[in-house]
């Protein structure tokens, strides 16, 4: 005797992840692959094509929220009608791009000439956006590099292109700094690395004590601009006079 097939039995299973919100995937794969996923981490690696349209509407969805919360009427307010949007977009393409998208591609030169003399880089304009608060950070970096014959050479304005992968992240400028350190030493090798950061923090400036004049200058300095004072003292000295 023949059995008729259950027709529920035929149809399609959901998707396990169905109507689960694209930053919960993509955190559930950091998660399992036990990455951190701070502020000033870069998750690219952890994000399928076309999710980054689903988190910006996402975000924009959110942010809306927000803006309901602080009663702010969106509907009859033509000013705001499309912020939460431009705020969404703002953060995941523009100031916040360094932790969505992949490191730069950089070509890279064979030191050649054997070049083993002090070479400075900059000022380089730097945004960020303080983890505190999210309120910007501007400046501007200088870059020493002592090279050996083993050093790979880059062209100037990769420097720029790193820096600005590395501080489009919400941060503090002293990580920041380490940061673009070790990502320079990674990939150029040289013998020495120095990197000086003058920046105006406006959670100071726009907020809290209001104060538009202070900014922070901080350094980091590796391999022989650590162990050589004369070499510190000479990138130091080569250094335009900061504001």
């Amino acid at each position: 005797m023949l059995m008729k097939a259950d027709p529920s039995s035929q149809l399609t299973p959901p998707m396990p992840d169905e109507g689960v919100p694209v930053s919960v995937k993509i955190r559930e794969r950091l998660v399992a692959a036990r990455k951190r996923f701070h502020s000033n981490d870069n998750i690219a690696d952890f994000i399928e094509p076309g999710e980054m349209d689903a988190l910006l509407s996402e975000v924009e969805q959110k942010m809306q929220t927000v803006l309901d919360s602080m009663v702010i009427d969106t509907t009859s307010d033509h000013n705001t009608a499309d912020t939460a949007r431009r705020v969404a977009k703002m953060y995941l393409n523009e100031v916040f791009r360094g932790r969505y998208v992949k490191q730069p591609s950089i070509t890279q030169f064979p030191n050649a000439e054997h070049l083993n003399e002090l070479m400075i880089v900059g000022p380089i304009t730097v945004r960020s956006a303080c983890s505190h608060h999210l309120c910007p950070v501007i400046g501007k970096l200088w870059v020493g590099v002592m090279p050996n014959e083993h050093t790979n050479v880059i062209g100037l304005s990769k420097y720029a292109r790193l820096a600005e992968w590395i501080m489009g992240r919400p941060q503090i400028q002293e990580e920041a700094v380490v940061q673009l350190a070790d990502l320079i030493m990674e990939r150029t090798q040289p013998d020495g690395l120095a990197i000086v950061m003058e920046a105006r923090h406006y959670c100071m400036a726009w907020r809290g004590v209001k104060d538009l004049d202070s900014k922070m200058i901080n350094s980091v300095m590796r391999g022989a601009f650590l162990k050589d004072p004369a070499l510190r003292r000479e990138f130091l000295a080569l250094i335009p006079q900061k504001d």
